[in-house]
Order: C-alpha cells, then structure tokens, then sequence
C-alpha cells in the first residue's frame, strides 16, 4: 500500500464510531470481565450479537471454556467503568475491578451500575487476527434504564488504523 493510501485508510477506519461495553465470562470459579468495544447486532431471529475479544486475555479463555458471556452496556459519563476494565479482572466479594456486580443465568459478571445488559451463550467465532469475533446469541437481558452509549469519542479515545 503507498503512503497516500496507507494515510485514506488509516483515517477512514478512525472514522467507525465505538460504543464501550464491558463483558464478563465464567468459568468455574474464576470472574473475567473486560472493555470491549467491537459490538454489533448481527442477527434479528435468532437475536445474535458479534464482540471483538483478544485472544491472549483471560476473558477469552474464560469465554472459550464457558461458552457463555454477559455483555453489559455502559452509558454516557461512565468512562472510570470502561477505564476499570482495561486492566486483569480482580474480584473482591461483590466487586469485580472495584465496581459490583451481580450475575444472572451465566452466572457471568453483569456491572451492576450499567443501564442495560444482555448474555446468552456462544454460536461461533471467526479467530483470525490478535482478537476473534465472537458471536453470541442472547438468551437473556435487563434493562434498568434507557441511556445514551458511552463512546470512545466521549473519552477521548481514537481506535483504528
């Protein structure tokens, strides 16, 4: 690719806009929850959700192993939430990196501050790349109030290139 176009493409893909969500994953007795930020819906019937996760992240181990997830949505103004989540998981009693949580029919860890969250359990994944898309179907959700997507460009941070 020539420098001119190495530059469009770079600036094109800064242009896909992020929502931040934070998803959690069981696996016996181990909590894994982290930051993601490729999400989309891909499927009506069956309601099916496509997540980016890397694949050197306990999350994804944890994931891989339950075949289970929760997908908890973040809302405008909870960047210390998103931030929290850039790091390793650490459960301390009913908190999962300093925020509580609480679980559903995963028994993955839902953000109890998020306005809304869905979980289900994994239907396929495409691993190829540092992250694989996983793909969910939903089987469960909560909503405990509408709000606006905390987005990357909220906090100020730019994804892509």
């Amino acid at each position: 690719m020539n420098e001119q176009a190495e530059a469009a493409k770079k600036a094109a893909l800064l242009m896909i806009p992020y929502g931040l969500y934070v998803l959690g994953a069981r696996n016996g007795d181990e909590l894994h929850a982290g930051t993601v930020n490729w999400v989309t819906q891909t499927s009506f019937k069956p309601p099916l959700v496509a997540v980016g996760v890397k694949q050197d992240s306990n999350l994804y181990a944890a994931l891989k192993a339950s075949g289970t997830c929760a997908l908890s949505f973040l809302e405008s103004g909870q960047r210390d939430v998103a931030f929290a989540f850039f790091k390793p998981s650490k459960v301390d009693g009913g908190t999962i990196n300093g925020h509580p949580f609480e679980t559903a029919e995963t028994g993955a860890p839902i953000i109890s501050a998020a306005p809304a969250w869905v979980e289900g359990r994994v239907v396929g994944e495409v691993a190829i790349g540092d992250h694989s898309c996983v793909v969910f179907e939903v089987t469960n959700a909560g909503l405990k109030r509408e709000a606006k997507v905390l987005t990357l460009e909220e906090v100020g941070v730019k994804y892509g290139g």
